[in-house]
């Protein structure tokens, strides 16, 4: 069996990753849980947890001294644009420093190591309009979430170029799906919609701000899809040394979004409609035939991923979920 590291482990993505492949590897996890959740988890005797930050030198470099591993993916990171904005010394020591340290850790200790992927963000596209993103499009990023994102994807690919350590990078656009926590500052719109539309069939009141008129349109992407790249990438010779976009390649504005869900559940959320936010970009959306070159190919689109999230939401909310 495979020896697999997993930072940031039990949050959204990660513990999805960690639960997928612990049926079949051996998985450990570091996260802090300042975002993820032990409970994301499951009580696979093929998963060892450690609490602990990605940014203590002496807990990594005992994992990575301790453990030879197959694959690692790093994906702990403070995932709030926000947050960087307000505390940019704190965000950068998670969303950059870690990542070279563990760099430097990988090139001393991990000589078998078949792969280190990366998780980067769409973010660090910012606001230049031309659309769909491609990998090598214009790089502007606005905020210090995006610079930190940016700057430790190259460290990342050159590290393979420079010193033969085994590397890929990817670019998450708005990733949704069962797990993601609606109450988190860091939590991705659909989760939040989610909540909202809980409390409505709870006969609570229930509203959703949305930023803007609703025209902003996102390339949403399922978990099961995520995993499925990043397990593709992990896994071909390839992709060593690149930056891959993981989306679906079709956007949706968010007021269709919300018409959709309001179909399924056969009821009318409310809006309530806020000035847009400085820094928020009005359209998103990923190129993604460099990683289809590879293998990738999307098993949800926007319509079928959403009615597994809100039928798997409702089951857990103790509801039938939809039949549409």
């Amino acid at each position: 069996m495979s020896k697999i590291l997993i930072t940031g482990g039990a949050g959204f993505i990660g513990s999805t990753l960690a639960n997928y492949y612990s049926e079949n590897h051996n998985v450990i996890v570091v996260d802090d849980l300042s975002m993820g959740n032990k409970q994301n988890l499951t009580s696979s005797k093929n998963i060892e947890f450690v609490k602990g930050s990605v940014t203590n030198k002496q807990l990594m470099q005992n994992i990575l001294i301790d453990n030879q591993f197959d694959y690692i993916f790093h994906l702990a990171a403070v995932a709030s644009v926000a947050d960087s904005v307000e505390r940019p010394l704190a965000t950068h020591e998670v969303n950059f420093d870690s990542v070279l340290q563990l760099l430097e850790l990988i090139k001393k200790y991990q000589k078998e190591l078949k792969r280190l992927v990366f998780s980067s963000s769409a973010a660090v596209y910012g606001d230049e309009p031309t659309l769909p993103k491609q990998e090598e499009s214009i790089i502007r990023p606005l905020t210090p979430y995006a610079i930190d994102k940016f700057a430790a994807e190259k460290y990342v690919v050159d590290y393979y170029h420079l010193y033969d350590v085994p590397t890929s990078a990817v670019r998450f656009f708005n990733v949704y799906g069962p797990k993601q926590n609606p109450e988190s500052p860091y939590s991705g719109v659909i989760s939040i919609m989610m909540d909202r539309y809980k409390k409505l069939l709870n006969n609570e009141q229930s509203m959703f701000t949305l930023f803007g008129d609703g025209t902003q349109s996102r390339d949403f992407v399922f978990i099961e899809d995520v995993v499925q790249a990043l397990n593709l990438i992990a896994n071909s010779q390839d992709t060593l040394g690149e930056v891959y976009n993981i989306g679906t390649g079709e956007a949706i504005g968010l007021n269709e979004l919300v018409s959709t869900i309001d179909s399924f559940l056969e009821v009318k959320l409310p809006i309530q409609y806020e000035d847009e936010r400085s820094g928020d970009i009005k359209h998103s959306l990923a190129d993604i035939a460099k990683v289809k070159a590879v293998g990738y190919q999307p098993k949800y689109d926007i319509k079928s991923g959403l009615e597994k999230y809100v039928s798997y939401e409702l089951s857990n909310f103790g509801k039938k979920g939809s039949d549409s």
